[in-house]
């Protein structure tokens, strides 16, 4: 972790102006600084720099911060790196906490295969360029396919020699970097825990040789700019006998195939600031998309899209389209992606290429001009283009309908959107010429049947857990759980219901950043002595008392860590979060810490004067109406049930569920006497 004596440092020297001054032009309005908006398509100055407060905000689409937060969003930085970002700037020497013994070497692994990656990179450039085997055989194949040199350049493309007298495992070893990191030891539990690049190949005589040896290579970088691996191609002219025309680095503890995009860090700013990403196939694609001054492109590099991929884009922007080839691959390989982009909330568009062509053969046949409309006046939302793709087909033919029909109902059941659900659900009814009511109908069964195994899904993932969750030890103690308040049930599971909860769930997970070690409470345990609570422990066991659980992944995962660590030595819960390794938990305590905590304000105004008078006053409240939100859905829910026609007749089942809607409106009158006026439904 960075020392907080470092960050301390930083904010104090870093000054707005000259963060936000290094990536817009900025002029003078009256006390201000205002310019043009780095994070969407601005073309008049609505971007305001206030030195006085050390602060930023564009009063167009709302983005701003201070320092810290602005690098973190312009540069897609984790709060850590973002810090390291401004020390550098600044100058300021970057100290970190005392890690342990493991922790220091597992970061020397990832930071020398990082180092070695970067040396490669400019090793097979100049193999490139400087050589004459690469002029005539890897510039050669660029130069075939029309792209300039400052392409070329854009994306630090090189060639691995094929003279295994001139190999760059050799050089490596010259310049000193150790053979352990050259080769790829796998770990065969988790093949990303492996240590190593693969830049080489090592063979059971202890022969190495060049992974990418006779390719031209592509580095793949992170979307901080560091080389996590590389892509290499074998040239046309040599590829008799080559199974793979195609190869990747192995996966590793830097790279995961499934976790990257290629391109992604030369087209972050030009997602941003235009709100939409294409998402093509290869590398050449997006080469070619740039040349023809698309930016805002990135590539899966051959791999079927993956989430952990989806949820890099959708950290830049709610806009995907997505370019397929327009062969038959191509075709099926959309119909796979659309359900898995739909599903993460992203607004899909889609772009099938003429019949033939890629992006990169496209943009050779056409100037910019001509390919930038072409993209713009083809693109159409996933029911006109599964229609236009299967209609023709299903003509006449019922059950082909029908089956086209049923495809669509499943793409929109995925949708998380209720409102955007809605207007696509009218959509495929006014295309299909049927009755609103029949697509909406068929939509919510398979929502239902989505639901079903979604939760068939959890409930296999639990008894897994269970299986294999250390029994205690003899003499090991056991968790003590405080005694129960009341019945209430587990948390709805339900995933088309966690937006009710999210806002309190979100105030308990900002409680746990922001004062997660403070003292809010004791308990006796068994051995009948007082133990203090903490903010974690108490929101914790009161979960636990009720057989609740917190239904956002992202949040329950905080909470988790939380636990883990609340008893590491100098642990400080809102310095562990910022600081944390998984840029999406640090993303998420910046956004905790520094967004107007509305929630917390209504509990504790004019009450907390410290942070523990802030726990003490926020938590339990936050509790109760979080129980109260629970066993207001499942009094619903009983509700529904005892209206139903199939209860007429149904004497004992009725007076069973009426037995338990009693005791739950009990509940929730002894939850309400708790939480007074603050009841947070």
């Amino acid at each position: 972790m960075i020392d907080k004596s470092t960050i301390d440092r930083v904010f104090e020297a870093a000054r707005i102006e000259e963060v936000v001054g290094d990536f817009v032009t900025l002029r003078r309005a009256g006390v201000n600084l205002k310019g043009l908006c780095p994070f969407h398509d601005d073309r008049t100055p609505s971007f305001f720099v206030s030195p006085a407060r050390n602060y930023c905000k564009c009063f167009a689409c709302g983005e701003g911060g201070n320092p810290v937060g602005f690098i973190m969003r312009h540069e897609q930085l984790s709060y850590a790196d973002a810090i390291k970002y401004l020390a550098r700037k600044y100058g300021i020497p970057v100290k970190e906490k005392e890690m342990t013994p493991e922790d220091l070497r597992r970061n020397d692994d990832r930071e020398s295969m990082f180092i070695l990656n970067d040396w490669a990179k400019e090793w097979m450039r100049r193999q490139l360029f400087e050589t004459a085997e690469g002029r005539d055989v890897g510039l050669s194949y660029f130069r075939g396919r029309g792209f300039r040199d400052d392409i070329l350049e854009r994306f630090q493309v090189g060639y691995c020699p094929k003279d295994r007298g001139h190999s760059l495992w050799a050089a490596a070893l010259k310049a000193g970097f150790q053979e352990i990191y050259l080769t790829n030891n796998q770990d065969t539990t988790d093949l990303r825990q492996s240590l190593g690049t693969g830049l080489a190949t090592k063979y059971e005589r202890g022969a190495l040789r060049d992974r990418f040896e006779g390719r031209v290579v592509w580095p793949i970088f992170t979307i901080s700019g560091k080389v996590a691996g590389f892509g290499g191609r074998v040239l046309d002219a040599a590829t008799k006998g080559v199974s793979m025309k195609y190869v990747n680095s192995p996966e590793s503890i830097v790279y995961s195939k499934r976790r990257e995009l290629y391109g992604l860090y030369q087209a972050k700013l030009a997602i941003s600031r235009q709100d939409l990403c294409y998402l093509v196939e290869g590398y050449t694609d997006v080469m070619a998309m740039h040349q023809c001054g698309v930016e805002n492109v990135v590539a899966s590099s051959g791999t079927a899209l993956t989430d952990e991929q989806i949820r890099l884009i959708h950290r830049l922007t709610d806009n995907i389209c997505v370019v397929y080839d327009g062969d038959a691959a191509g075709i099926k390989a959309s119909q796979r992606g659309i359900d898995m982009l739909l599903r993460q909330g992203m607004n899909v568009r889609l772009l099938l290429l003429p019949d033939g062509e890629d992006p990169d053969s496209f943009a050779r046949r056409h100037d910019a001009k001509e390919f930038k409309e072409y993209i713009s006046e083809h693109q159409t939302d996933f029911i006109k283009f599964k229609t236009s793709l299967l209609l023709d087909e299903a003509k006449g033919d019922p059950v082909a309908l029908s089956r086209l029909v049923n495809n669509i109902v499943q793409s929109i059941a995925v949708i998380p959107d209720e409102i955007v659900r809605t207007l696509y659900i009218r959509e495929t009814a006014q295309t299909m010429s049927l009755r609103e009511e029949l697509i909406d109908k068929a939509v919510g069964q398979q929502i239902a049947r989505n639901r079903e195994e979604w939760l068939r899904q959890k409930q296999r993932e639990e008894e897994r857990n269970l299986a294999t969750t250390p029994k205690p030890a003899d003499g090991e103690p056991k968790a003590v759980e405080p005694k129960a308040q009341g019945n209430v049930p587990e948390a709805p599971k339900n995933p088309a219901t966690v937006d009710r909860f999210l806002p309190i769930e979100r105030e308990l997970v900002r409680a746990v950043v922001r004062y997660g070690a403070e003292t809010v409470g004791e308990r006796e345990t068994e051995a009948g002595e007082r133990e203090t609570l903490s903010v974690i422990d108490y929101i914790n066991l009161a979960l636990r008392q009720d057989n609740m659980r917190l239904r956002d992944p992202l949040l329950r995962a905080m909470l988790d860590e939380a636990l883990r660590h609340k008893n590491d030595e100098g642990f400080e819960s809102e310095r562990f979060f910022l600081n944390h390794p998984d840029p999406d938990i640090s993303r998420a305590a910046f956004e905790l810490v520094s967004q107007r905590e509305q929630l917390s304000r209504l509990y504790t105004e004019g009450k907390a004067e410290s942070g523990q008078d802030t726990a003490l006053a926020l938590v339990p409240h936050l509790l109760t109406d979080y129980k109260i939100a629970i066993v207001k859905e499942r009094l619903q829910a009983l509700t529904e049930k005892l209206r139903s026609p199939a209860l007429q007749g149904d004497k004992e089942g009725y007076a069973s569920l009426m037995a338990d809607f009693m005791k739950l409106k009990a509940v929730e009158r002894k939850l309400s006497l708790l939480a007074g006026d603050r009841v947070i439904s």
